[in-house]
């Protein structure tokens, strides 16, 4: 079997595009005091967000060792021809397969263990590949425009249920 861009997938492999769902006091006002709730366990310090605007319980984040970005996402990603990854990929290693429109792309879980994000951009389409070793997940985003740019990710160091909490 051939490595190159027909390799099989490893993981789960989906498409999506990222979404924010707000959700809140319906008056408007929230206060988040980490001294006075001992559930909170991962620093709310580094951050410039509204921690009022989530679907998921802060409560069941928790710091996962790293610091913010100390697992590096790959903000431009360099490829090679796959005869020219013959010399250091196994002939039956795992990639992430990502096609869109008529152009393909293999990334290699032995690299993405290390980085676990990958910020493209295919056949002008902006994504965002990733990668969770502890969960041994892969997915898939289109990035969407913010402010006139188009949103760049990568990792917090913290979890949820053992999965990967990503930033933007």
């Amino acid at each position: 079997m051939t490595r190159g861009l027909t390799s099989a997938l490893a993981g789960l492999f989906v498409v999506a595009t990222a979404a924010v769902a707000v959700a809140g006091p319906p008056d408007g006002t929230c206060k988040i005091n980490v001294l006075a709730d001992p559930g909170i366990l991962f620093s709310l310090d580094e951050w410039q967000t509204d921690f009022c605007k989530t679907t998921v319980p802060l409560t069941e984040i928790r710091d996962g060792g790293p610091p913010r970005d100390g697992i590096p996402p790959i903000d431009s990603p360099v490829f090679e021809h796959v005869r020219d990854a013959d010399k250091w990929l196994a002939p039956r290693e795992p990639v992430i397969e990502l096609t869109v429109g008529s152009v393909s792309r293999a990334y290699p879980l032995q690299i993405l263990i290390w980085h676990e994000i990958v910020n493209d951009r295919i056949a002008g389409t902006p994504v965002a590949v990733t990668f969770c070793p502890l969960c041994y997940t892969a997915l898939a985003f289109v990035r969407p425009m913010h402010s006139a740019a188009v949103l760049t990710f990568g990792t917090t160091g913290n979890l949820r249920h053992s999965d990967m909490v990503m930033w933007d």
